[in-house]
């Protein structure tokens, strides 16, 4: 049995260019960046050529690139050192409750430090509305986060709306943009985006790295201690090879972000048609309109996802059921629970099927007909042991 991976959404497989260059830059470049001598200065130019490459890809500078272990600790640089910087203004935040745990589990401990943080309700697609962020913003609103997509149903949030609702108010603006990087278009001069925060291994880069923006002119405090790296934001020896890795995957996302967009959509629409051909019951969790078209959440009538995602791996499909950071947790998706309520059907009945690049239509097309045909067994099954 060939394993057929659709769970692109939780980490995507090293491009192989990237890796390429991590390999070399191990073999080549043996200098600390801090570092005055040569070595040390080869080490320093391949850092400050990879922030430039990201910073041109967002519309950035090369001095708001900061490099971080990836997005959870971005989340945090982003909204701890921001809190703390600016508590003398306020100690109010507005978040979502569909975020990431690196947010939602951030914004939880300032609230144990004595901020004040709102939390948005989503609609049954998962998306905020804009009149409760203005009914919610106040004088004293330091910061609003909302994730850019989300990275169990996919929905994209009112970003720019977002941005410039806050362009006149004293509140910074963060977003996660873990799940969106590579299939959405960001650029932070058109949309007023004041920190950013992503991971490489979502991109087909490496895992343990990322990169927060931060706008030129941003309080922020540094939560680690130590050495003046990162421009005195985020103390530690930068990981050399990990960087370049990271340039070279948002290098490609920025040449083929078009095909990459357009790959997602035709594998999506396969395993749509799969479905709809095998004759099963679904329905797509999510915006019909706002979504990253990579992250596909189906909700299965009459199934229970722990045994339908284990029998999915028996068969050789690998999906997911929402974030990668409660794997093996029974707990219901806060996402989805956001959505439609405690206990609703959805919460316990939904899986994640996520895409990537060289996703190769038989394959999908298989993948498709073994969760139909795992979705049919357990249906049959469940309403055989009501019967007796």
């Amino acid at each position: 049995m060939d394993p057929i991976y659709l769970d692109h959404a939780a980490t995507t497989p090293i491009d192989p260019e990237v890796l390429q260059i991590m390999v070399e830059t191990y073999q080549n470049v043996v200098g600390n960046p801090s570092s005055i001598h040569s070595f040390g200065r080869q080490a320093r130019k391949i850092v400050d050529d990879s922030r430039h490459t990201i910073a041109k890809y967002i519309g950035a500078r090369s001095r708001e690139i900061v490099f971080t272990s990836g997005g959870t600790e971005g989340d945090n640089i982003a909204i701890l050192g921001t809190a703390f910087a600016n508590s003398h203004r306020g100690k109010h935040i507005i978040t979502s409750k569909v975020e990431h745990h690196g947010v939602l589990k951030t914004c939880a401990y300032l609230e144990s430090q004595g901020f004040d943080i709102d939390y948005l309700d989503v609609d049954r697609t998962g998306r905020i509305s804009i009149d409760e962020l203005k009914a919610k913003l106040r004088d004293d609103t330091i910061l609003v986060t909302i994730m850019f997509g989300n990275n169990e149903v996919g929905t994209i949030q009112p970003i720019r709306e977002i941005a410039h609702l806050l362009a006149n108010h004293q509140a910074y603006f963060h977003t996660d943009v873990v799940q969106a990087f590579g299939t959405a278009d960001m650029d932070v001069k058109d949309t007023p985006i004041d920190l950013l925060s992503m991971a490489g291994h979502k991109i087909g880069g490496p895992k343990g790295i990322g990169f927060i923006f931060v706008r030129d002119g941003l309080s922020l405090q540094a939560y680690t201690h130590g050495g003046d790296q990162e421009r005195k934001r985020r103390a530690g020896t930068e990981n050399v090879p990990a960087i370049a890795g990271l340039a070279r995957a948002v290098e490609k996302v920025g040449e083929h972000l078009h095909e990459r967009i357009q790959e997602s959509l035709r594998s999506r629409q396969i395993i749509l048609e799969t479905l709809d051909g095998q004759n099963v019951t679904y329905q797509v969790n999510g915006n019909p309109e706002h979504f990253l078209p990579q992250v596909l959440n189906l909700y299965f009538p009459g199934t229970r996802v722990e045994t339908l995602l284990t029998r999915l791996d028996l068969e050789g499909v690998a999906v997911s059921s929402g974030s990668a950071c409660t794997a093996g947790s029974v707990e219901p998706s806060h996402v989805l629970t956001a959505m439609f309520g405690k206990n609703a059907p959805e919460t316990g009945s939904s899986i994640r099927v996520s895409f990537g690049e060289g996703m190769k239509e038989d394959r999908l097309r298989e993948a498709g007909k073994i969760i139909a045909e795992s979705v049919r067994a357990l249906t049959s099954a469940g309403k055989a042991g009501e019967s007796l």
